[in-house]
Parts: C-alpha cells; structure tokens; sequence
C-alpha cells in the first residue's frame, strides 16, 4: 500500500510536459503515415526508472486528435485505475502494463496492427529477413511469438512480456496479431516503428515477384544493424526524424502539444 502511495504522490508531482509532446507527436505522424487501425492501438512512455509509471493514450481516441494533455498518467500497481472515469483500454494496460513493469529497458513501447507488418505477421514464417539495409536494422533484434492467446488481457500480457527480456531484441513480431517495438525513448521507437512497417512492405513486395530473394550474409546484416544501432552517431535514431516531424507539425499549428 505505501508503495501505491508513493507511486501515487510521484504522478501527482510531476507532469512530464516534453515526453507527452513528445509522444502525442507521434501519435499524430503514425496516423499520417497511416500505422493506426480506427480507435485501436497503443503507445506508451515509462517516466520512472522501473517502468511502473506510465504515459499512454486514451480509450478510444483516434491518434489523429490526441493531444499532450490528453495522455493517461499510469501507475500499474494501481488496478483500481480500470474502474474510474476515463479508464485505459483494458488489454493495453494488460499488454503495456505487464512489458513496462518486467521489462525495465522498455521505455517506450509502441504497439500497432499496421498494414505490412501485421501481412508479415500473418505468414507461417513471419520473420523478417535481412534483405536490404532497412531490413538489416532488425537483424537479431527480432522476437517471433507463434503463440497467439487471445486479446492482451492481464495474462496474455504477462506471456508476452516474458518473451521480451533480451533488451537488444526490441522488435515483436506477434504472430496472428500485429507488431510490437520497444525503445529507450519516443525518437528511437517511433524510428524503429516506421522502418518495420517500410522494410516489411518492401518484403512482402518482393515476395509478390515470385523470383528469387537476395538475402544479405548474417556478418554484413549484423554489421549493418549494429552501424545504425550506434549511439554515438551525431543524430542517435530517430532524434533528427522526431525534430523534424514536431517542426512540421508546428509550421501547421498543430494541436499537438497542448
């Protein structure tokens, strides 16, 4: 109970205004890159360092409108959350809640049924292979889950999270269901989120030639991988991507970031 209310006293304290614009400018780029499906789907920032505190999105809201403000502050110790006004959709706090409270490295995990990935998902054989530079960003970083149970509830969130302990493997390929990615902040994952969804199409794509697909060696793809990977790179991934979508979005007067 006292570390309820400690959690509690924490989100009361702060209101982490740059990780939600952050984070709603997200929302609106994946709408307009067209990676949403209706009212479904779900991103998620941690604000603490074990995870269990949480930014997401609300119930039902299209990503098209959802603002800084409108972010629901989580605490997933917190169950009695799901019985108050403007509740979080039950099987994202299921999924969301189970991956940021065992796996720490999650900071920000974005969670969609995009149109490419989710076809990719839905192959006997649904791992992506190395074909191409973009497609070696993924290379060993890849979880495949064959075990669909169902919506993400609170226990089929919990098998999922099991599976993604290996912080270098931040891509989740859930079988039968759509695609999962973590990262260490907004930038990095919404980069890596946007590049699947690109790589799986250019995939899928080959695929429909019927010819014969070039597949890079594991030496170049991981060398490739662990190129782009590379932290110390002027622009780490996805920080000059995310500036430059929040600059548009501004020359637009969005509403993002209220």
């Amino acid at each position: 109970m006292n570390e309820i209310q400690t959690s509690s006293q924490y989100l009361l304290n702060n209101n982490f205004d740059e990780e939600r614009k952050e984070l709603a400018a997200a929302f609106r780029w994946a709408e307009r890159s067209n990676l949403h499906e209706a009212v479904a789907n779900h991103f998620s920032l941690a604000v603490n360092s074990d995870g269990t505190q949480f930014l997401m999105n609300p119930n039902m809201w299209h990503f098209s409108r959802i603002k800084a403000s409108d972010l629901l502050l989580l605490d997933v110790n917190d169950k009695t959350v799901l019985k108050k006004e403007n509740a979080p959709d039950a099987t994202a706090w299921g999924l969301h809640g189970a991956i940021h409270k065992m796996c720490p490295h999650a900071k920000c995990i974005m969670h969609v049924h995009s149109i490419f990935a989710t076809v990719l998902a839905s192959l006997d054989d649904c791992y992506l292979p190395p074909i191409n530079q973009v497609a070696s960003m993924f290379f060993g970083r890849q979880v495949v889950d064959k075990k669909y149970g169902g919506l993400a509830f609170e226990e089929e969130g919990a098998r999922c999270a099991k599976l993604l302990s290996n912080p270098k493997k931040h891509t989740f390929i859930m079988g039968n269901h759509g695609i999962l990615i973590f990262g260490q902040n907004v930038a990095e994952t919404f980069n890596r989120l946007f590049y699947f969804e690109r790589a799986a199409k250019m995939y899928i794509n080959a695929l429909q030639t019927g010819k014969k697909i070039s597949i890079l060696d594991d030496d170049i793809a991981e060398k490739t991988a662990e190129e782009l990977d590379n932290e110390e790179l002027p622009n780490p991934a996805g920080t000059a991507f995310l500036r430059e979508i929040r600059l548009i979005l501004d020359q637009e007067n969005s509403d993002y970031n209220k």
